[in-house]
Parts: C-alpha cells; sequence; structure tokens
C-alpha cells in the first residue's frame, strides 16, 4: 500500500489534512460560534506554518535530503504547535480556583504591547483560554489541536523514511 507513497504525495496528503482542520476550525467560529482563545489563534498560526511547509514540500517534490529537511522543519512545528496545545489542555483541566483572570484580548495586547510582552501574557493564558465549550468524542478543541500537531509530526518523520527508502 506505502509502496506508491512519494515524498511529494506525503506532503499534499499532509497539506490537504492542514486545510481541513483549519477549514473546520473556520466552520466553529463562524457557524457554531466558537471564537478562539489567544492560545487557539496560536495554533492556528502553527498549522498554517505547517501547510506552508508541506505546501512547499509537495511542489517540490523532494529526494532524500529534501525530505530529511522539509521533515524536519514540519517536525519542529509540530513541536510547537504541541507544546501550545498542552499548555492550553493544562489550562483547561485546572481547577476553578486555579484559573487565571480573563486579560485583554490579543488584538489589544499586539497593538498595546511589545510582541515578547503580547506572548508571555498569551502564553500565561487567560479564563478564556481555559473554557471548553465543544467537544467531540469527549476531547476538546485543544486536546484535538494536541492529538492532530502529534500525529502531522510522526506523519512528517514517516514520508522522511519512506523518501530513504527510494
Amino acid at each position: 500500500m506505502f509502496s506508491k507513497l512519494t515524498p511529494r504525495l506525503g506532503y499534499l496528503t499532509g497539506l490537504f489534512v492542514c486545510a481541513g482542520l483549519l477549514v473546520f476550525a473556520l466552520y466553529l467560529q463562524y457557524y457554531e460560534y466558537q471564537d478562539p482563545c489567544p492560545l487557539c489563534i496560536l495554533q492556528r498560526v502553527a498549522f498554517i506554518a505547517l501547510m506552508a511547509v508541506f505546501l512547499v514540500g509537495a511542489i517540490h517534490g523532494p529526494r532524500r535530503t529534501g525530505a530529511y529537511f522539509y521533515s524536519t522543519l514540519l517536525v519542529i512545528i509540530s513541536l510547537v504547535g504541541a507544546g501550545i496545545a498542552t499548555r492550553h489542555v493544562w489550562l483547561q483541566h485546572l481547577p476553578k480556583d486555579k484559573v487565571p483572570e480573563c486579560g485583554p484580548g490579543l488584538t489589544y495586547m499586539l497593538n498595546k504591547l511589545q510582541l515578547i510582552d503580547a506572548l508571555a501574557k498569551i502564553f500565561r493564558g487567560s479564563g478564556e483560554c481555559a473554557e471548553v465549550g465543544w467537544t467531540f468524542l469527549g476531547l476538546s478543541i485543544a486536546e484535538w489541536s494536541l492529538a492532530w500537531f502529534v500525529l502531522l509530526g510522526a506523519f512528517a518523520v514517516f514520508v522522511a523514511v519512506v523518501a530513504r527508502k527510494q
């Protein structure tokens, strides 16, 4: 089954998975009224970065060395996304009395604070990041994001292994 998988096809598959995840996030936002918190937005940025690397890899169709490069970059981005999602999941599982207070919105922070200060506030999280508004199979959006970051990182490694065997 995997004998016909090429790095180009693998990266194209990753591109479509990321695009589907982002489309679903927009559906949840605009049709289910699940407004994203700052950590959700950072996770979307990570999925967009993954999608961009998958796109370049699909266009390039690299051989072994190129596939190693793209897959390494994808694993790094997946780890960053997984770290953000892990922080988000942790905030969602805090006891109610330990949840941070809601802070200013993302737009306000980016406009009024230096980027490093805004990111520090975002990663501390706020009350809105601790809310769980939508679940599927018992998992929140943040938990699903974490699962997808892990799967996409593992898939990137798999694509590199396939490239090595060609």
